[in-house]
């Protein structure tokens, strides 16, 4: 009975034992992967991870983080951009598994998906990233460790005559920042810093600099310096060196050690010694130590000094002086490469003063902490307390101005430059971009009798930065450039040629009118507007378009064009001599001197040459009996009303006049008149012949007289004039001055015959020949033949 009741009890136990190793009888679960989120503005090199996995937010495009590269990518970019550049998400956020390699020495920038990533010459590290399905095997951090930033030291108040600093313990490691995800929530938990009082730690391979004041410590009269060099006396005695004072931290140091940590004894002779014409009052010296800031808490905690505030120095700084300190923390200052000069009265030095055979006094030193180096002479006749610190200066040599630049007169055109101020390049790009405004202002040698360069930046709308009249040298044209701001925006190219075709090329803006005028347009990628219109109306207007197109489309990116082939719509002409396409921004510099070669060869700038100012013009006036004195008086006024619409010169549009019957007579030829006003008047002047109508013979006079002394680079154009039927044949000459080049038109009054018209006009016969009924009627052709000439003119091939 005994032994059925144990055997029992032991049963009872051993399933005890078997239900806690197993509770519920279920098998232990893989824990589920844990994604950490991460803002829009994380960068892959932030994480100190060399493969993870991340959740990115939504409508991180909107924000606009900068990405460097195409499917690799530079590891200063953001991650969830760089994902969606690369389709792994969309602008709605999601998992990216990021993996970072070695960097390259290339990024090409692109446009995809909504996101613009930048070009970038060379950098340290890349990344990938991957849609976020983790592969089976793999577990990827749950939390992130993130970069340290620079680390942060506390400083406690000083008891007695001692300073003692506090700072984190150097076998400590930074402070975390622990990021737990969860579905919906992140909750961060920061560990707050002990602030005790605690010995400084032995030395480490790994302290930081400190960015201390240098200051003199020995035998100063000033109450803060005097307690200073008192307390590191004190810790100098125990052992101790001033610069393991801001050591303690495990943060790796951001500037690089010196070869000897410890403070170096000055070398023999070393000493300043006063010169013979120097005060004997306060003494200045030039020092080094290795000294913590002045803090409120340091200055207010000791009451035997109280707190002086003292006025800044009244005397010249030298140039090598590092400017006004400014009170930062001292793990975020920038090494010290200054000094600071304190003054001293020789009545308060404790230490002894021995006397040299000349008669000055040295002060010995505290070598044990200083660095001493020779000071400058000081001048006899300055009182340091009335004039405060001075410095001997040599008297200026006085500057010959230097001559003023001219100007390149084989470069005589009116340049503007239309820079790009849109967003889509960045801060560093139109850093670039003015650099080399700048190298081409001082290459073409801007002047008055050479060339003058304008700039308008473009963004949303144009604005005019520097108009052609603001500067006439290269080097104040550079300093301007070089303060020019970016606006923003769009890359509206469009509007910004409107912009120079209706307002910037103008009497008030500086255009001279005798020189060509020039458009150069820089574009990141390709414009957000149409340029067809616009720009045929600036060519029309005799601008010369030229296009630098910076990082331009690929054959993936042409489908985001605005307007296909918009170079081509947009050039002078489309034979390549008009647009300079540059791979890279870091290559834009090798683009100056092509350029300024090509905008400086004003016979090849053929859109200086309109319609209106590259033509000789031939009248054929018609003196028969028929015609009477008041009606030829119309048709000279008819003459004069279509050449005051031409621009009248020697190098411009010229204009010559023969009047017939059955003889001819030169009236006026090419050249003869090079100023608008003076032709007009020869025009009223011209007296009426009367006669017969011999208009084939007036035809063939005017080719021999007029058009066999026509320019090569202009275009010839006949308007014969006629009343009546010809006594003799005009197919013939009129034929002979076709296959010279010669545009003709033909206008008929009251009798004048049809057939004669057409033979006598250029084809098509519609766009040439013009018949009116009565004398009074011509002035209503002008503008059509204004505008017939210039069609035709803007209609020749632009290759």
């Amino acid at each position: 009975m005994i032994r059925a009741s144990l055997t029992a009890v032991f049963l009872v136990l051993l399933l005890s034992c078997a239900c806690w190793a197993k509770p519920n009888g279920s098998k232990n679960k893989k824990p589920k992967q844990v994604v950490p989120a991460i803002e829009c503005d994380v960068r892959a090199g932030k994480i100190n991870v060399s493969e993870f996995i991340v959740k990115c937010p939504a409508h991180c495009k909107e924000t606009k983080q900068q990405v460097y590269g195409t499917g690799v990518f530079a590891s200063i970019s953001s991650i969830c951009n760089a994902a969606i550049h690369s389709g792994v998400i969309t602008n709605s956020g999601g998992k990216v598994i990021v993996r970072k390699m070695a960097g390259q020495n290339i990024y090409k920038g692109s446009n995809s998906n909504g996101v613009r990533s930048l070009s970038l010459p060379k950098w340290r590290e890349s990344f990938t990233v991957s849609v976020g399905k983790p592969k089976k095997g793999v577990n990827y951090p749950s939390t992130l460790d993130y970069v340290p930033s620079r680390p942060t030291y506390v400083k406690t108040s000083q008891k007695e005559d001692k300073s003692v600093t506090t700072a984190l313990p150097a076998t400590a490691a930074p402070e975390p920042t622990t990021v737990t995800p969860e579905p919906t929530t992140t909750t961060t938990t920061t560990t707050a810093a002990p602030t005790t009082t605690i010995p400084p730690p032995p030395p480490s391979t790994t302290r930081a600099r400190a960015a201390a004041h240098k200051v003199r410590d020995a035998g100063s009269s000033h109450p803060y310096l005097a307690h200073v060099a008192a307390s590191r006396q004190s810790q100098s005695g125990h052992g101790k060196s001033p610069s393991q004072v801001f050591r303690g931290s495990s943060y790796p140091s951001r500037f690089p050690q010196r070869a000897s940590a410890g403070l170096r004894r000055p070398e023999a002779g070393s000493a300043i010694r006063r010169q013979p014409s120097s005060p004997v009052g306060p003494v200045f010296n030039r020092v080094q130590p290795a000294q913590p800031e002045r803090t409120p808490t340091m200055s207010q905690s000791n009451p035997a000094f109280p707190r002086r505030d003292w006025p800044p120095p009244a005397f010249p700084r030298p140039d090598w002086f590092p400017g006004a300190r400014r009170p930062a923390d001292v793990s975020y200052a920038v090494p010290d490469s200054g000094y600071t000069w304190s003054e001293t009265d020789t009545p308060e030095i404790t230490a002894p003063r021995s006397t040299d055979s000349d008669g000055s006094h040295k002060v010995p030193l505290d070598t044990t902490h200083t660095k001493v180096e020779p000071v400058d002479a000081w001048k006899p006749e300055a009182n340091l307390y009335e004039s405060g610190f001075s410095m001997r200066e040599q008297d200026p040599v006085p500057r010959v101005p230097e001559p003023v630049s001219q100007g390149d007169p084989n470069c005589k055109v009116d340049l503007a430059f239309l820079m790009d101020g849109s967003w889509s390049i960045g801060k560093r790009r139109f850093k670039i971009q003015k650099d080399f405004l700048a190298e081409v202002a001082q290459t073409i040698n801007v002047g008055v009798a050479g060339p003058m360069m304008g700039i308008i930046q473009y963004g949303d709308d144009p604005v005019t930065e520097i108009s052609l009249k603001s500067y006439s040298n290269s080097r104040e044209l550079k300093s301007a450039v070089d303060k020019i701001m970016q606006k923003g925006g769009l890359s509206n190219v469009g509007k910004a040629l409107s912009y120079i075709n209706k307002q910037y090329f103008s009497d008030a803006n500086g255009n001279r009118g005798g020189a060509p005028n020039v458009a150069v347009v820089l574009v990141d990628g390709w414009p957000t507007d149409k340029v067809e219109e616009a720009s045929r109306l600036a060519r029309e207007s005799g601008i010369n378009i030229f296009f630098v197109t910076i990082e331009g489309p690929d054959d993936n990116e042409k489908q985001n064009l605005v307007e296909v082939n918009f170079v081509d719509k947009a050039v002078c002409r489309t034979n390549g001599f008009y647009s300079l396409p540059v791979n890279s921004w870091f290559a834009l510099r090798k683009a100056v001197q092509p350029l300024v070669k090509r905008v400086c060869d004003t016979d090849r700038l053929v859109c200086s040459k309109t319609c209106l100012n590259a033509n000789d013009i031939a009248f054929v006036i018609d003196g028969s009996s028929s015609v009477g004195t008041g009606n030829f008086r119309t048709v000279l006024q008819f003459v004069a009303n279509v050449t005051r619409e031409f621009e009248i010169s020697d190098t411009d549009t010229r204009v010559g006049a023969v009047q017939y019957t059955y003889e001819q007579r030169l009236e006026f030829a090419f050249g003869q008149y090079n100023n608008k006003g003076e032709l007009l008047n020869a025009i009223k002047r011209i007296n009426y012949w009367s006669g017969g109508t011999s208009t084939g013979a007036a035809i063939t006079y005017a080719a021999e007289q007029l058009f066999s002394k026509s320019k090569p680079n202009k275009r010839k154009i006949m308007i014969v004039i006629t009343d009546g039927r010809s006594y003799d044949d005009v197919r013939a000459p009129a034929l002979a001055v076709h296959r010279q080049g010669v545009i003709a038109y033909s206008i008929g009054i009251a009798w004048a015959a049809q057939d004669e018209l057409e033979y006598i006009a250029t084809d098509p016969d519609k766009e040439h020949s013009f018949f009116v009924d009565e004398f009074d009627n011509l002035y209503k052709f002008v503008p059509k033949i204004i505008h017939n000439i210039c069609q035709e003119f803007n209609s020749q091939p632009r290759n």
